[in-house]
């Protein structure tokens, strides 16, 4: 297994692995779409069944697929990954049934 110190290690990786396929000239996004949701259920089943190992497996393949989603608009995962955190950082809230419900701000 390959343990990369850097996320854009991993994006090249990735990227490298999809251009391979041709999954970045060859699919849709709307395709991608589809199949970041057939891995979320994947994941969905897993934590269902307490399965660590398929919730590993069901994360990383989600990791890949958006990797590919951001090659086929143009943005690098690290900086989406920048820009959610800089716009979460601050936020205040509460949890609600197990679910991190944020404050509005009034």
């Amino acid at each position: 297994m390959r343990d990369f110190e850097r996320i854009d290690d991993w994006q090249d990786a990735i990227w490298g692995w999809a251009t391979d396929r041709n999954l970045i000239d060859g699919s849709t996004i709307e395709g991608q779409l589809g199949k970041l949701a057939e891995e979320m259920q994947e994941l969905r089943d897993a934590i269902a069944k307490h399965d660590s190992n398929e919730a590993q497996d069901a994360i990383g393949d989600c990791v890949v697929v958006l990797t590919v989603i951001c090659e086929k608009l143009d943005l690098s995962l690290r900086h989406c990954m920048s820009a959610a955190y800089d716009e979460i950082k601050d936020r205040k809230g509460r949890m609600v049934d197990g679910q991190f419900v944020k404050e509005v701000e009034g």
